[in-house]
C-alpha cells in the first residue's frame, strides 16, 4: 500500500525528516528501535497521520531500512500490535494459575489478562485500530483476529490446567475438542466487558479498581454454565 501523504500540519511542530543508518555495531537494536518509535508516532498521531519519515527519525534509522522489513504503514502497525501481544503471552505462560479451588484459579487467570490489558499502551493501541477502521478495514480486522488468536491459544492451556485438579475437568465444556469454543466464552464473559468500557473512553485507573469484584464474580457465573451444560 503507498504511503499516505504527509499532513500539512508539519510546520506547526511536526519534526523534521531525519536520515542515515544507524552504526554497524548497532545494527542489533535496529528492529526495536523501529517498533518503539512505530509505537510512539501511531499513538500521538493515528495510523493515517503517521509518516514513515517521522518513525525513521526516531527510530534513528533510514527510510530503505524500515521498507526492507515492512511494506508499508499498516505492516508496521501490525508488527507492533503483535509485539505488544508477545509480550503478554511471554507473560502468562510465565504465571502459573494459583489458588486452592477452580474458582481461585480461573479468577487469577482472569486477573493476570485484564491486569495486562490495562496497562501501559495495549488499550491505546487498540483505540487506535479502531478509530482507523473505516480507513483500514481489512488492517483492523486482521489484527483482531491474529491478537485473539494467539491470546486463545495460550488462554486455554491455562483454563484447561486450571480445571485439572476439580471435577470440572471431566465435564464437556473442558473437553479438548471444545476447549477453544469454551475459552472464547472465557474472554467474552470475563474480559471483553471491561476492555470494551476502556475503547470508550473511561479512565484505566477506574477500570484496573474494578478487576477485583468483577473478575470473581464472572468466573463463578462461567462455572456455572461449564457445571449446568451452558458451554457448548
Amino acid at each position: 500500500m503507498a504511503e499516505l501523504a504527509e499532513p500539512k500540519e508539519r510546520a506547526s511542530g511536526r519534526p523534521k525528516v531525519c536520515a542515515g543508518r544507524p552504526p554497524r555495531a548497532r545494527a542489533g537494536e535496529v528492529d526495536e528501535r523501529i517498533l518503539d518509535a512505530a509505537r510512539s508516532v501511531f499513538l500521538e498521531r493515528g495510523l493515517a497521520g503517521a509518516s514513515i519519515d517521522e518513525i525513521a527519525c526516531r527510530a534513528r534509522a533510514g527510510k530503505p531500512t524500515i521498507y526492507a522489513r515492512y511494506s508499508d504503514k499498516e505492516a508496521l502497525f501490525a508488527a507492533v500490535v503483535l509485539r505488544n501481544v508477545a509480550a503478554a503471552i511471554e507473560r502468562l505462560e510465565s504465571n502459573v494459575p494459583s489458588g486452592a479451588t477452580i474458582d481461585e484459579r480461573l479468577t487469577s487467570v482472569g486477573n493476570i489478562i485484564l491486569d495486562w490489558l490495562l496497562t501501559g499502551n495495549t488499550i491505546d493501541l487498540m483505540r487506535v485500530s479502531v478509530s482507523e477502521a473505516r480507513r483500514f478495514p481489512d488492517l483492523a480486522i486482521n489484527v483482531h483476529h491474529m491478537a485473539r488468536q494467539r491470546g486463545e491459544e495460550v488462554i486455554g492451556p491455562l483454563l484447561s490446567e486450571a480445571a485439572q485438579s476439580d471435577a470440572l475437568s471431566s465435564l464437556p465444556a473442558f473437553a479438548p475438542e471444545r476447549l477453544p469454543t469454551t475459552t472464547r466464552l472465557f474472554m467474552d464473559l470475563v474480559v471483553l466487558p471491561i476492555i470494551i468500557r476502556g475503547l470508550f473512553g473511561e479512565k484505566l485507573e477506574t477500570l484496573r479498581a474494578e478487576i477485583a469484584p468483577h473478575v470473581p464474580h464472572r468466573v463463578a457465573f462461567f462455572l456455572a454454565a461449564c457445571r449446568h451444560g451452558g458451554v457448548q
